[in-house]
């Protein structure tokens, strides 16, 4: 057990209801992590827990909107007050959008997408690193997308959102490095989840377009990106701080 990546630690996970959230709270649990999983769909998060308690892990889980202050401070503070401390964060909420054209965007679309993916990053990055001063540090890893580090057309929300990640990420490693607290991010390519399935279902033939440049020519498992996420909120990468980690299958080489 005491070999396990992540064991006796304290780990919140946001947008943890599906996708790579719920994967990251397997994953976690698996190597050794007590979770507190957070996110606004409850019957969602009964269920997860649930399955998660089964198997002997410790789990719990807030119903809470990352886009209110409020609702992140809850989450943090129920976190602190449950396990004693918190250990890590995996800013993971985040939405995707439609996919339009720039000057045919929506002013609700922009906003929708900023406010999830920027504000809820921001809000948990305040009261997470709070809280980490208290304890004398922890680790934080915010989820970006290879749409933070270049560009995909008809997504300029969405793309501009997760560079803000990226550049959130930058900033709070860069200011709390010396607290004991390292803040990265990981950028996932085409993974299998709600957001990408929405897309590949409404435009045919992109699933196939997206895999052909993509050197492993295929879509990652929810897994094999909250496996990144694990690994930088261990104790294993002491030195790795401020850095923006694909996990593209190579799609940014190309």
């Amino acid at each position: 057990m005491g070999n396990d990546l992540l064991y006796g630690k304290s780990i919140l996970i946001t947008g943890a209801s599906s996708g790579i959230g719920a994967a990251a709270a397997r994953v976690f649990c698996e190597e050794g992590a007590s979770v507190v999983l957070v996110a606004r769909r409850e019957d969602r998060l009964t269920a997860l827990v649930e399955a998660l308690r089964d198997k002997g892990a410790k789990a719990d889980y807030v119903v809470a909107d990352v886009t209110d202050p409020a609702d992140a401070a809850r989450a943090v503070r129920f976190t602190v007050d449950t396990h004693g401390r918190l250990d890590g964060a995996f800013n993971n909420a985040g939405i995707g959008g439609d996919r339009t054209p720039l000057h045919l965007m929506p002013d609700d679309v922009y906003d929708s997408i900023m406010d999830t993916n920027v504000r809820g990053v921001f809000n948990c990055l305040r009261y997470e690193i709070a809280a980490m001063l208290e304890h004398g540090g922890g680790n934080i890893v915010n989820n970006s997308s290879v749409g933070g580090l270049v560009a995909i057309p008809t997504a300029a929300p969405y793309i501009a959102s997760k560079h803000a990640v990226v550049g959130l990420t930058r900033a709070a490693a860069d200011e709390y490095a010396k607290q004991n607290i390292r803040v990265n991010a990981i950028a996932p390519g085409s993974t299998r989840t709600e957001i990408t399935a929405d897309w590949f279902g409404r435009n045919p033939g992109l699933e196939d377009m997206v895999n052909s440049v993509t050197p492993q020519g295929r879509t990652a498992e929810p897994e094999e990106v909250a496996a990144a996420a694990a690994w930088l909120l261990s104790d294993r990468c002491p030195f790795l701080t401020g850095t923006v980690m694909p996990v593209d299958g190579g799609f940014i080489n190309q």
